[in-house]
């Protein structure tokens, strides 16, 4: 790395995207898939029929929101809900609305990376449940466990909705979930969707629709590098596949290059050269058995309270808290 490029990697950005394009295998990391644009394509995801996370977890939270409540709500000071990765908060706003109903004296805490998702969900909820606090903040996961540290004068439930320990290989997930543990009291839950191993075309169809929905989502990193970063990537030259290991349930998405060619970065002062078919690693979806979890937790010193499924048995909610030691 020249001195020049050193002083202009100034941000955590373009930190990651220098060193992702000079690794081999190349990889971006899929945190920065979420801008504006990011963030819209990824609820047309949800709105896609193949897209079969969404709905399960709609149906678990519409099918189970009285016992997930009672749960949640066995305070006499209240609790602070506490959500990692909010997004538009679509179906957390089923519990809302009941918790709300019921008089339920709580504070809801989305926190997103987007800082666009976290304004977005704020907005709604004012005008659509005007009677619940919400304290909206933005982080990404590790960051925000530092500020969990300060949550201490009452119960909290700590949420994470649509699989997204999923982006974590069971490593970092464990290293994770250990965090979490770590800041909880026993009184305090955490709250997490697992999306379960299962039919690995039902998986592959998830993460390619045939319309082009999510190749455009994971190309959102190329084209947010050409607008942040003064890149000249052409995302018609990279083709965007999924690849599912039944076997230790990983998912994995790839943009791979369709011809030899050099890319330019200008802010980073970066010249990049792709074989024809070499690859960009931009994502992991992991997918679980209930073996897996079980030893998730254990290895993070928690245990399972309770769980809820959805009728196929795709997806599972898993209440858990500290283990009593």
């Amino acid at each position: 790395m020249t001195l020049a490029t050193a002083i202009q990697l100034d941000t955590a950005f373009k930190k990651d995207v220098y060193k992702g394009l000079t690794s081999r295998p190349k990889f971006l990391y899929s945190k920065y898939i979420y801008d504006k644009a990011g963030d819209k394509l990824f609820q047309d995801i949800m709105a896609m029929p193949e897209y079969y996370l969404t709905n399960c977890e709609f149906e678990i939270l519409s099918a189970h929101v009285a016992q997930i409540a009672t749960l949640f709500g066995k305070s006499s000071e209240g609790f602070d809900l506490i959500e990692l990765g909010a997004g538009d908060g679509k179906k957390t706003k089923i519990l809302l609305k009941y918790l709300s109903n019921k008089d339920t004296h709580f504070v809801y805490k989305p926190i997103d990376i987007s800082v666009n998702a976290i304004d977005g969900l704020s907005l709604t909820l004012s005008k659509e449940l005007p009677n619940i606090d919400v304290e909206g903040e933005t982080g990404e996961y590790f960051e925000v466990l530092e500020r969990l540290q300060n949550y201490h004068s009452r119960k909290k439930v700590i949420m994470l909705l649509g699989s997204n320990i999923g982006n974590l290989l069971h490593e970092r997930a464990i290293n994770f979930l250990t965090s979490l543990q770590e800041v909880m009291s026993r009184e305090d839950l955490l709250f997490v969707g697992f999306d379960k191993k299962k039919n690995p075309q039902t998986i592959l169809d998830a993460y390619n629709d045939p319309t082009g929905v999510t190749a455009a989502f994971n190309k959102n990193l190329l084209v947010r590098i050409n607008k942040e970063l003064g890149g000249n990537f052409d995302s018609s030259k990279f083709k965007h596949w999924e690849t599912y290991n039944p076997e230790t349930g990983t998912a994995k998405s790839y943009l791979v290059a369709t011809e030899a060619q050099k890319v330019l970065i200008k802010d980073i002062d970066l010249e990049v050269h792709f074989e024809k078919w070499e690859t960009i690693h931009t994502e992991i979806s992991q997918k679980y058995d209930e073996q897996t979890v079980e030893w998730l937790a254990n290895k993070s010193g928690l245990e399972i309270v309770t769980s809820f499924s959805d009728e196929k048995a795709y997806y599972t909610n898993y209440v858990f808290q500290k283990k009593n030691l």
